[in-house]
């Protein structure tokens, strides 16, 4: 029996002996940020000299856990990754996938485009999956390493003490450990301040989860909707984290950036 418990042990260990993929959901068409993206990918915005997806990949790319980048994008906006990754110094690959889609009206949806990226590639592998609009002050090895510890699929959260926030977003409850003991989408009556940014770790051993939440139903658009299958499924933490984000969501938000972070090196 000892053996055995053993053998368990050294097959949970997350996040060692296999490399971690880090999965950008990419997929968008940002139409509220008008004519700057009807033909130009959101994340490949310029603020300052470098781009919105360029300033996270120069983090991640900086986790020795990560062994390789998938940026799953659509059709209409492919080549322009293709082209922009050409001039990337990342010390690890870079693989950018094809949903296949060309309007917004068509779109897979976060869900289903990171379903339709592990059918692709074969990905059986532990999972970093972020959202790609998002300027963040802290680093993905804090939540890499919190992932670690506590050995299970993970999401992050951050203290959002507006009540009108919180019906926009995913609000979790936590214990005093950081497990996750129930989490709502939108909700009109938020349980907790804890709300929920769109960057997670799932691990290997919950990869079908992610097939399973599509044919039950989940809805396909907004990643929170498959975190918040996740938990009611499966163990999970939730790490608070340890800087501010940037939410780039629409044309003022964008131009805000430009003019606050534009000069700084993050």
């Amino acid at each position: 029996m000892g053996r055995g418990l053993s053998l368990r042990r050294s097959e949970i260990k997350i996040l060692k002996n296999k490399g971690v993929k880090n999965i950008v959901i990419a997929a968008g068409y940002a139409t509220r940020l008008g004519d700057l993206t009807r033909n130009f990918p959101k994340p490949l915005l310029k603020i300052g000299e470098n781009t919105i997806l360029g300033r996270m990949l120069d983090d991640i790319d900086r986790i020795s856990e990560i062994d390789e980048h998938i940026i799953i994008t659509n059709h209409k906006f492919a080549s322009i990754f293709e082209d922009w990754k050409k001039d990337l110094h990342c010390s690890k690959p870079i693989t950018i996938v094809d949903d296949g889609t060309e309007t917004n009206e068509t779109r897979l949806g976060a869900v289903c485009d990171l379903m339709y990226a592990m059918d692709k590639l074969h990905i059986d592998d532990d999972l970093l999956v972020v959202a790609a609009d998002n300027l963040l002050f802290f680093s993905f090895q804090e939540f890499v390493n919190f992932a670690k510890e506590k050995q299970t699929s993970c999401i992050m959260c951050h203290e959002q003490p507006s009540i009108e926030k919180l019906q926009r977003t995913g609000v979790v409850e936590l214990d005093a450990n950081n497990k996750v003991l129930g989490m709502e989408e939108k909700p009109q009556v938020p349980k907790s301040h804890w709300a929920v940014p769109p960057f997670y770790i799932y691990l290997k051993k919950d990869l079908d989860l992610v097939r399973h939440s599509v044919e039950n139903g989940c809805g396909k658009d907004a990643p929170g909707n498959l975190a918040h299958y996740m938990v009611e499924h499966t163990t999970m933490h939730a790490w608070p984290m340890s800087g501010g984000r940037f939410d780039i969501g629409s044309l003022d938000t964008y131009y805000e950036a430009v003019e606050k972070y534009g000069k700084k090196l993050l």
